[in-house]
This record gives C-alpha cells, structure tokens and sequence, in this order.
C-alpha cells in the first residue's frame, strides 16, 4: 500500500507534525479543516461563511488527492456554538445532500475563540 501526504504548505504542518491530509491505499483522511481563509488569512464573522469557507479547504485538499465530495464516506462536525448549529447544517445539507456521509457533530472548544466550526473528513479514491 502506498502512503502519500498532502500539504497545504502551511509551516505548521512541519512545526507540529502533520499533513493536510493523508491517501494511504485507497483511503483519503483530510485533517479538522476550519473557516480561516488561507489566501488572505481571514476569519468570517458568520457561521455559515465559516462553514462555507471549511468546504473550500477540504475540496481543495479531496482535489489534491484525486477525490470529490462525493467520494466522502466520513464526516465530523465540531462547532463551538449550539445556537449556530442550524446555519451550519443548512450550509452542510448544500454540499452533502445525496452524498449522505456518515457523520457526527460535536459542540466543543476550537484552537482559536472566533472559529465556529471544524470538519474533518475520509473519501475513498474513486478508483477503489
């Protein structure tokens, strides 16, 4: 089995020891993606921005994979405000509606207090 690792070039990845994500055979583990813009290194205020925001992450980093959302078959919603769970599962249904991945969403503490959602995912390569 082959193993490959997918950075987003961020230096902390190398700092704390970890990919963006991983393909090991035919799997795609993507690492807790957040709402934080990477192009301008910015934070939206709203839920559903930040939310909308973490979907372009993790496409970015299925696209380097050779994956789609389609091909995720695992998520994890971690959210730091129960009173914005219903923006966020509205923008959540607007990318995952027919795919129905497995998933659980988790009311927690993030890395930084104006993060509002993270989400991490596992597709499988569509070749598999």
């Amino acid at each position: 089995m082959t193993r490959r690792l997918i950075s987003s070039g961020s230096v902390l990845e190398t700092k704390i020891g970890y990919s963006r994500a991983i393909v090991d055979g035919d799997l795609v583990f993507v690492s807790g993606c957040t709402g934080l813009d990477y192009a301008t290194d910015s934070l939206a205020e709203s839920a559903a921005e930040q939310t909308r925001q973490t979907f372009r992450n993790i496409l970015w980093a299925l696209e380097q994979a050779g994956c789609t959302l389609k091909d995720v078959v695992r998520a994890t919603f971690m959210v730091t405000d129960r009173a914005d769970v219903p923006e966020i599962l509205a923008v959540i249904g607007e990318h995952f509606h027919g795919i129905r991945p497995a998933s659980t969403l988790m009311i927690c503490g993030l890395v930084r207090p104006e993060m509002k959602i993270e989400i991490e995912v596992t597709a499988r390569l569509p070749s598999a």
